[in-house]
């Protein structure tokens, strides 16, 4: 029998992106840390993979270096997730980082002008050490917060969730991550036990029926889509959606469901698949648990209901039931559309009931899998200790905090016993006068923040903002009192975890620019000017970090302690968590690996749980003022987000409109007097916005469609929440629409 060692050089060569200077050397530290210091040559001209920077599909590049500097970029033949394919992000991934309008030295707010200037690193750190604790000695430590992204690498997350809670007293974090997949955590917590997406993108070619809710993956994942594409079983690819995405284009059945109609029409599904004797007892008998209170449930959805609240035939139901039942191997996927909900946690159980009822778990092509947004989302889950201790453990739990404590060098009575508030409760909270400064990293929340003109408000009222950023010309970077230059992707080494649990690794092939310094090192700052620096000794440097990770992780279900390091992670083309010291062998023998194929989750039963509940009405339903739903989401392959970086690439602001837009169906717009093109005012509750009419039939008759890339977009939604997750419910609102 083949030794280990034998197996991994049988499959480590052809993995392998360039010949040149081990891994190790290319990351090793520049030296020790000092302000203005010039960073040692980075790799002689040489060709190596990276993870890109922009979404969760987590794609690998291959980055052509001179001189110690990448100078281009393809997409990776070998690397597991994209198989040689990018996205127009993918390929101008290395545009935002030349941009001109980089932040490259501290700015702090001068209070007489009121004009931002020119600081050194040591002016910038006693003013925010100093304005912070000012803060919290006159209004209680719970008085500063913090809100963080899924953009930075997991050492850096971790690195600000240790120092925020466990060195500086700050009670209240949170991240943007909580606006994309808060819903999906807390549904996999309830119903596996654990945060836990099981699939590997391999699913999407090993299916016959592909169910995607919510997702126009044509244009939010388009790699994801590509890998559909290879699928050589002819599947049947179903589409829910309110809206005739492109995706829905693309597919073979469309399913336009009434906006946020979402929980009916699941429910109504399972009831008809129960009735027709279309689920797998066997399975449910030994891997679940609930079934019974879940039957007895879904029983007052009958069809005439989901006629009558979806919009869906019983005969386009009964074509739906059936597709599924004949399916050998069904797939169901949701993103955003089910997320960003007031009832999203529900209803992405609604979609893991249907996965476990029909036995569609743990084999390939099967699953019920959510799809993350950012690039490191996945790692924010797990590292952020925002939602969770780290490496996804329980504040509360006292054997928790004592692993943690031991595991990062800290003493346990630094580590707090209870969860801090998330984002819309920190935005209450600063409007309440309870929170008085806050510290914002790589995210935009004056553009991304729901209800728009509230959190411009909140801002307003704190006594010191922070923005920690690329940019110092972002929405909320413009409203500051100091602005900390940050490194950005490719300028820093760590890793990101995308949809698929793949931990990649992203490596310093480009300088930042000016006196910018990785999010690591300006963390490494603060520990020092706050007088914390010895308690967080042991965070020397990323890739000390990702050892405790190995520590931290160990005996929970994310337990990667089987990675060695970096090298490894480079070497095997990302690693899927688990990868226990007793997985190695099967992780070389397969780097596309899903969950539960033992039929066991993560509860102290082992059996998954069919979690249900009640039907809840929208926040703000139309009315004769407000006829209209209007419905957001993204806009096209070419943006990102709140166009922080895209817009920097000339290429890819000419793939998509340069001003706002609004999608309206043909009948409407006759309705109206409304041209192709022409100019209109949508108008919420809240605000007005101009836009250009694009008189389309993607939507349908009543509703309306607004790309979120826009900043006027979200002056008009409406703040309202899952009780659940905390996250906004961005896809239902109440306008109305004039020329």
């Amino acid at each position: 029998m083949a030794t280990l060692t034998q197996r991994l050089e049988k499959v480590l060569p052809p993995i392998r992106q360039w010949e040149g200077p081990k891994t190790a050397e290319l990351l090793r530290s520049p030296g020790k840390f000092g302000l203005g210091q010039v960073p040692e040559k980075l790799v002689p001209d040489a060709t190596t993979n990276v993870v890109c920077g922009f979404c969760s599909t987590g794609c690998g590049l291959n980055m052509h270096l001179k001189d110690g500097q990448a100078v281009s970029l393809t997409p990776s033949t070998h690397y597991p997730v994209n198989l040689g394919m990018a996205c127009p992000k993918g390929w101008e991934a290395l545009t935002p980082l030349g941009a001109e309008d980089r932040a490259t030295r501290p700015m702090l707010r001068n209070q007489d002008t009121g004009e931002l200037e020119v600081v050194s690193w040591d002016q910038a750190m006693r003013s925010f050490c100093d304005a912070f604790k000012k803060v919290q000695s006159e209004h209680g430590d719970e008085s500063v917060a913090f809100i963080s992204t899924g953009q930075i690498v997991a050492e850096e997350m971790a690195f600000l969730g240790a120092l925020a809670k466990f060195g500086m007293g700050i009670k209240h974090g949170d991240g943007n991550t909580r606006q994309c997949m808060a819903t999906s955590v807390v549904a996999y917590k309830q119903s596996f036990g654990f945060d836990a997406p099981p699939y590997t993108y391999q699913d999407f070619e090993e299916s016959d029926v592909i169910v995607l809710v919510g997702s126009n993956l044509c244009i939010a994942h388009p790699i994801m889509w590509q890998r559909i594409e290879r699928n050589r079983n002819n599947p049947e690819i179903v589409v829910i959606d309110p809206r005739k995405t492109e995706t829905a284009v693309a597919g073979t059945q469309h399913y336009p469901i009434l906006p946020k109609s979402d929980l009916v029409f699941f429910y109504g599904l399972a009831n008809l698949l129960i009735e027709r004797g279309w689920v797998d007892e066997d399975y449910i008998a030994q891997s679940t648990c609930n079934f019974e209170g879940f039957k007895e449930h879904v029983r007052a959805f009958d069809l005439r209901r989901v006629e009558e609240v979806a919009g869906i035939s019983s005969d386009q139901m009964h074509k739906l039931a059936e597709t599924i039942h004949r399916g050998e191997r069904v797939s169901f996927w949701w993103t955003m559309g089910v997320n960003q909900s007031h009832e999203g946690v529900r209803t992405a159980q609604a979609i893991i009931n249907l996965a476990i009822m029909t036995g569609n778990m743990g084999r390939p092509g099967t699953g019920a899998n959510s799809i993350t947004g950012q690039c490191n989302a996945m790692g924010s889950r797990l590292f952020s200790n925002t939602t969770n201790l780290l490496g996804g453990h329980d504040f509360a739990n006292p054997e928790h905090r004592a692993k943690v404590a031991k595991v990062i060098g800290v003493e346990e009575e630094h580590i707090p016993t209870g969860l801090g508030w998330a984002y819309d409760q920190i935005i209450d909270g600063i409007h309440e006068g309870k929170i008085k400064g806050l510290w914002v990293l790589a995210t935009n929340g004056v553009h991304s923040w729901i209800e728009q003109d509230r959190f411009k408000e909140a801002v307003e009222k704190l006594d010191y903002l922070v923005v920690q950023d690329m940019y110092a010309n972002t929405e909320t970077a413009e409203v500051a009192d100091l602005i900390l230059p940050a490194a950005g992707w490719a300028e820093k080494d760590g890793v990101f975890i995308n949809s698929e649990r793949r931990i990649g690794l992203v490596k310093k092939v480009s300088q930042a620019p000016g006196e910018a310094l990785s999010d690591f090192n300006i963390f490494k700052l603060i520990a020092h000017y706050w007088g914390v620096g010895e308690r967080f000794r042991k965070w020397t440097h990323p890739e000390a970090v990702f050892e405790m990770f190995g520590h931290l992780t160990m005996g929970q279900p994310c337990d990667f302690s089987g990675i060695t390091g970096y090298r490894m992670v480079d070497d095997m083309g990302g690693i899927q968590w688990p990868c226990r010291s007793d997985q190695v062998g099967e992780v070389v023998e397969d780097n596309q690996r899903r969950l539960f194929s033992d039929g066991k989750y993560y509860h102290a039963d082992q059996r998954a749980k069919f979690v249900y509940g009640e039907v809840t009405p929208v926040a703000e339903p139309t009315c004769d003022a407000f006829p209209y739903v209007l419905l957001t989401g993204r806009g096209s392959t070419a943006q990102w987000h709140t166009e922080s970086r895209t817009k920097k690439s000339e290429v890819l602001r000419k793939l998509h409109p340069d001003q706002l837009y609004v999608e309206m169906h043909p009948d409407d717009a006759r309705k109206l007097g409304v041209e192709p093109n022409s100019r209109v005012v949508v108008r919420s509750r809240r605000a007005s916005v101009a836009a250009v009419a694009s008189v389309t039939p993607s939507v349908s008759p009543g509703q309306l469609f607004m790309p979120m890339h826009y900043k006027e977009m979200n002056r008009l939604t409406k703040g309202s929440f899952d009780p659940y997750s905390r996250q906004p419910s961005y896809k239902y609102c109440a306008v109305t629409v004039e020329r």
